[in-house]
C-alpha cells in the first residue's frame, strides 16, 4: 500500500503547478465570453491536440478499460479502437464546425445546431439533452477519483477526502480563467498521463521478465483472454452496443466539439487532430497492457475497477512511479470534469439565458452551473445513488441522439427545426424509458439501436412532412466556398 502522505504531497506539488498555469491563464484572460468560453479562439495545435486528448482520454482507460480487459480480454482493445477509428470524423466535422464558427460567433456546438435550423427551441433542447447525459458521467469521474486514491492508499485516503480533492482540483482549474486555464492544466496534465503511463507498463512488463515472457505467461495462465473475442464479455452484441455510439463521440460529446472553436486557424486543427489520434492510439495500448498485467498479478478481484488500484498497491512498482501514475490519473478524471463543467456552463449561458444577455452575466452564470455541476457529481459520487448509475451508463446511448441533427446540419438542407426537435426530445425520452422502466442494460445492442434508429427515424419523417425556418443558415451552401478554398472535402 502507498502512504497517504507520500500520495498527499504529491498532489500538493501538482496543485502548485497547476496554478502557476491558472495565474498566468487568468492574466491573459479579456472579460468576454468568447474569450472565456473559447480562449479567444486563438489556440494552437499543439494545446489543443494535447488539452483534446486529457479531455476524452478520461479516467476510463486506466479504471474502467482497464478492468474490462481484465475481465474480458483483447475485446476490451477491438472496443476501444473503435472509438479510436471515430475520431476520423474530426476530418470531417472538425473544419465545418471551424468555419461555422468564426464566420457566425457560435460558442457552444448547441448554439450552433440552433443557428443552423433557425430555432432556439432547438438550441436548448440540445442543451437539456447534453446536460441530462453529461452530468452523471462527471459522476462516474469523481467515483473513480474515489476508488482510485482509496484503493491505492489501502483506505488511507477515503473516498469522502479523494471525492473533495478531485473536486477542488476541477473548480481551481476551471471557475477563474476558464477555457484558457482548462486547456493550459490540460496540456500538462497529458503529458503527465502519457509518461506516468510508460513508466509504469514498462516496469511491470519488466517485472513480469519481458514482453515475451508476459504473453508466454497469458498464454499459459489465461489463454482465452487472448483469443477474439475473449473469455464472455465481449459477445458480438455486447461488442456493439458498446461501440456503435461510442464511435460517434467525437461529434456527440459537446465538451470535445466546443474544442473545434477554440483554433486560431484549420492549420492548428490538422496538428491538433495528430496529436490526438497519436496520444489516444499510445494510451489506448498502455490500458489495455495494464489491463493484462493486472490479469497476471492480480487474478481474484472482486471487481474489475479495482485492476489499477491493485496493482498500485501491490509493490511491483516504485512507490514514485505509482504516485506519478496515481497523478495521470487523477490528471485524466479532472480534465474530464472541468471540460464538461466548463461546456455546460457554456450552454446554459449562451442556450438558455435570454438572448442579448450581457458578457458578464453569462460569466457569471456560466461559473455557477460549474460549481452546480461539481457540487452534484461529488455529492451523488458518495451517495452512490442508483439513478445516477443507470443514466451514467446510457450517456453514450443518449447523448447519440444529437447525430442527425449534427449531420443534417451539414449534408442534408431538407432538415428541419421540427425534426431536430423530434428526433432530440423523442430519443432522449426512448433513451431514458429503455433503461430506467424497462431495466434494458447498456450490453444489450437493442438500446443503443433502438435510439439511434429512433432518432434517425425521427428526424427524416418529421422534417420531410415540415419545411425549414426561413431564419434557417444554410451550411452547406454558404460555407462551400471556404471548404473549397481550404481543400477541405
Amino acid at each position: 500500500m502507498l502512504a497517504p502522505a507520500l500520495v498527499w504531497s504529491a498532489i500538493g506539488a501538482f496543485l502548485l503547478f497547476g496554478l502557476v498555469l491558472v495565474w498566468n491563464a487568468a492574466r491573459a484572460n479579456r472579460g468576454t465570453a468568447a474569450d472565456y468560453y473559447l480562449a479567444g479562439s486563438g489556440l494552437g495545435g499543439l494545446v489543443s491536440g494535447l488539452s483534446y486528448a486529457a479531455t476524452t482520454y478520461s479516467a476510463f482507460m486506466l479504471v474502467v478499460l482497464t478492468g474490462l480487459t481484465w475481465q474480458g480480454g483483447i475485446g476490451a482493445l477491438g472496443f476501444e479502437l473503435i472509438y479510436f477509428a471515430g475520431l476520423s470524423l474530426l476530418v470531417v466535422f472538425g473544419p465545418r464546425f471551424w468555419l461555422a464558427g468564426k464566420r457566425w460567433g457560435f460558442i457552444s456546438p448547441a448554439e450552433m445546431i440552433g443557428a443552423r435550423y433557425g430555432s432556439r427551441a432547438v438550441a436548448a433542447a440540445m442543451a437539456a439533452v447534453s446536460l441530462l447525459f453529461l452530468i452523471p458521467y462527471c459522476t462516474t469521474q469523481m467515483a473513480g477519483i474515489g476508488l482510485l486514491l482509496s484503493g491505492a492508499t489501502g483506505g488511507g485516503i477515503s473516498l469522502a477526502a479523494a471525492v473533495v480533492t478531485g473536486a477542488a482540483l476541477a473548480l481551481v482549474w476551471t471557475l477563474f480563467a476558464g477555457l484558457r486555464s482548462v486547456a493550459w492544466t490540460d496540456a500538462g496534465q497529458a503529458v503527465v498521463m502519457m509518461v506516468s503511463g510508460l513508466l509504469a507498463v514498462a516496469l511491470v512488463v519488466a517485472a513480469l521478465g519481458s514482453p515475451s515472457a508476459m504473453v508466454a505467461a497469458l498464454s499459459t495462465e489465461d489463454a482465452a483472454w487472448l483469443d477474439v473475442p475473449g473469455p464472455g464479455l465481449w459477445s458480438l452484441g455486447t461488442f456493439l452496443a458498446l461501440s456503435v455510439p461510442w464511435f460517434f463521440f467525437a461529434i456527440t460529446n459537446p465538451q470535445v466539439s466546443q474544442r473545434l472553436f477554440m483554433l486560431r486557424d484549420l492549420g492548428a486543427m490538422r496538428r491538433m487532430i495528430l496529436w490526438v489520434l497519436g496520444v489516444g492510439f499510445v494510451f489506448t495500448l498502455i490500458a489495455v497492457i495494464w489491463g493484462f498485467a493486472a490479469r497476471l498479478l492480480a487474478p481474484d478481484l472482486a471487481v474489475p475497477g479495482e485492476a489499477t488500484p491493485a496493482l498500485l498497491a501491490s509493490g511491483v512498482l516504485p512507490a514514485w512511479v505509482s504516485v506519478l501514475l496515481i497523478l495521470g490519473i487523477l490528471s485524466a478524471a479532472v480534465s474530464t470534469l472541468d471540460s464538461i463543467a466548463l461546456t455546460v456552463g457554456s450552454m446554459v449561458a449562451r442556450d438558455l439565458l435570454p438572448e442579448g444577455t450581457r458578457d458578464a452575466a453569462q460569466i457569471l452564470w456560466g461559473r455557477v452551473v460549474v460549481i452546480l455541476v461539481i457540487a452534484f457529481a461529488a455529492v451523488f459520487a458518495l451517495r452512490g445513488a442508483r439513478i445516477v448509475e443507470q443514466l451514467a451508463a446510457l450517456s453514450a446511448a443518449g447523448l447519440a441522439v444529437t447525430v442527425p441533427p449534427v449531420v443534417g446540419a451539414f449534408f442534408w438542407r431538407c432538415g428541419t427545426a421540427a425534426g431536430a426537435l423530434a428526433c432530440l426530445l423523442g430519443g432522449a425520452a426512448l433513451a431514458m424509458f429503455m433503461v430506467m422502466v424497462r431495466g434494458v442494460s447498456v450490453y444489450d445492442p437493442a438500446l443503443a439501436f433502438s435510439v439511434i434508429g429512433a432518432s434517425v427515424l425521427l428526424f427524416v419523417v418529421v422534417s420531410l412532412a415540415t419545411r425549414p425556418r426561413a431564419t434557417a443558415l444554410d451550411f452547406a451552401g454558404e460555407l462551400r466556398a471556404e471548404l473549397d478554398a481550404h481543400r477541405v472535402w
